[in-house]
């Protein structure tokens, strides 16, 4: 009987060379005990105690050498026997791979199908705490692998989490990063991971937020998050309250008056643009006061709606209303207004003259003590606001209507648009009405330097003179 003992349960270069040394002496599998011996090691820095003295190669599918690595890491015991009983077959049917059927090859595939599987529920469930360390903070975790993952799931987090200094604690490995390069340590028992940390309310709060009851599937989600890992996750303590309650929401949801009318979303725009094609820019703007067709009301201090002649040929379209017009009501006249302001002047455009409004017409921000941050409209809120807009174009009836940014854009087109690809060109919208797209006067503010603002500038000044010539031409042409 030959005895091999490896030198970590993860050893599968070691098990690689001793698999190797012991088919080239034409060892038979039931002439082997395979063990593991000494201190836990580097996946791929470990010798087993292999024989020697064969010689010659061992010709094996590559599909086997990357099925073995990862099998390996399964905790079965008889992992080793079963890959080396699977090698020794290999060399005189190399087809037996394909062999679904085979006890040997089924065996094997369920182990690595379990490690894999081990290893995602690892980067799905790791969780940071933060501690004090000497002159900066380090990120401690505590997780229980089902297997010998940890050097496999490792790169992972160096990825994901490569600003951090952090450390994973399991109870058979560790592993650390400092920034630059991961290693690895003896297990560690579970006293050793740090307490609750005050990042967690935080991540708690978050989760409840996002917990939507009416979508609740039990068992899907107990089978991709097993109680086994509860204890380890700081919104662990909310998953069963959030299940009890979620009957009873659900229900409240469905008896719950709606925010808008219940129209199908397809035909939201059509039916609104049908319904108020008619109506004068007075009359949308005070509908529109109360408009509760996105969730952005709940935190502006008004709708923020066109303002203009009702006669103007060019109509403006910005983003949505910035800090100052959120609290004054009326269209660009903050900072990013001054500079549209300046600007029709430069071009020749008298701001009198036109009709200015936003595809959003409520602020959107996040509070950071007494400031409210601007935030980006997501899609649904462009949608939701989108009627208004195609309202305000059926009473003005404009010439020509100019996209001032990406979020503008994809109202007027009704689609993801790139201002690069399209900006300074007189293009077609819908019923007919041309549309020119350019940049937001926000974004010349944001610009780094002088440099680079003149020059932008500049830009912004040409692209309102096409619109402006775009106008001569077409009262030229009547």
């Amino acid at each position: 009987m030959t005895i091999i003992k490896l030198r970590s349960n993860a050893d599968f270069e070691g098990w690689r060379q001793a698999a190797r040394q012991l088919a080239l002496r034409e060892v038979r599998p039931a002439d082997v005990t395979w063990s593991v011996d000494g201190a836990q090691c580097g996946l791929f820095d470990a010798e087993a105690s292999a024989p020697s003295g064969g010689t010659g190669h061992i010709n094996v599918p590559k599909a086997f050498i990357a099925l073995a690595r990862t099998a390996i890491l399964h905790r079965d015991p008889a992992r080793f026997d079963l890959l080396y009983r699977l090698l020794w077959r290999l060399r005189l049917t190399p087809q037996l791979l394909a062999v679904a059927t085979d006890a040997d090859i089924s065996r094997t595939e369920a182990l690595a199908k379990a490690v894999r599987r081990d290893e995602h529920k690892m980067h799905a469930f790791v969780r940071f705490r933060k501690i004090a360390a000497g002159d900066g903070s380090r990120f401690i975790a505590w997780f229980e692998p089902a297997h010998h993952i940890v050097e496999m799931a490792a790169p992972f987090f160096a990825k994901r989490f490569a600003s951090m200094e952090w450390s994973i604690l399991t109870p058979d490995r560790c592993v650390h990063w400092d920034g630059n390069e991961l290693s690895f340590s003896e297990g560690a028992p579970k006293s050793a991971a740090p307490a609750e940390d005050a990042l967690e309310d935080i991540w708690r709060s978050y989760y409840a937020s996002i917990f939507n009851p009416a979508r609740l599937k039990t068992k899907m989600m107990q089978t991709e998050m097993p109680k086994k890992y509860w204890r380890n996750l700081p919104e662990a303590s909310l998953i069963k309250p959030l299940m009890d309650m979620a009957a009873r929401k659900t229900e409240a949801m469905i008896l719950a008056e709606p925010d808008i009318p219940k129209i199908v979303r397809q035909r939201r725009e059509a039916v609104v643009t049908k319904a108020k094609p008619r109506a004068g820019l007075d009359t949308l703007r005070a509908e529109a006061a109360d408009c509760r067709a996105c969730p952005l009301w709940r935190d502006a201090t008004q709708t923020v709606f066109g303002e203009g002649p009702a006669d103007a040929e060019i109509m403006f379209v910005g983003e949505q209303p910035g800090d100052k017009e959120d609290l004054a009501g009326k269209p660009f006249v903050g900072p990013a207004g001054q500079v549209f302001d300046r600007a029709l002047r430069d071009a020749g455009i008298a701001r009198g003259s036109i009709y200015v409004t936003n595809a959003v017409k409520h602020f959107k921000f996040v509070p950071r003590g007494k400031i409210r941050i601007h935030q980006k409209p997501s899609t649904p809120e462009i949608r939701a606001c989108r009627p208004w807009y195609i309202a305000e174009v059926a009473a003005l009836k404009p010439t020509l209507i100019v996209a001032l940014g990406a979020t503008a854009a994809q109202s007027v087109l009704g689609k993801a648009t790139t201002i690069g690809k399209v900006r300074g060109k007189i293009i077609d919208a819908d019923d007919g009405v041309k549309a020119l797209v350019t940049v937001h006067p926000s974004y010349l503010l944001r610009l780094p330097d002088e440099d680079a603002r003149q020059r932008e500038y500049a830009r912004f000044i040409e692209d309102l003179k096409i619109a402006a010539a775009s106008l001569k031409a077409t009262s030229r042409a009547a």
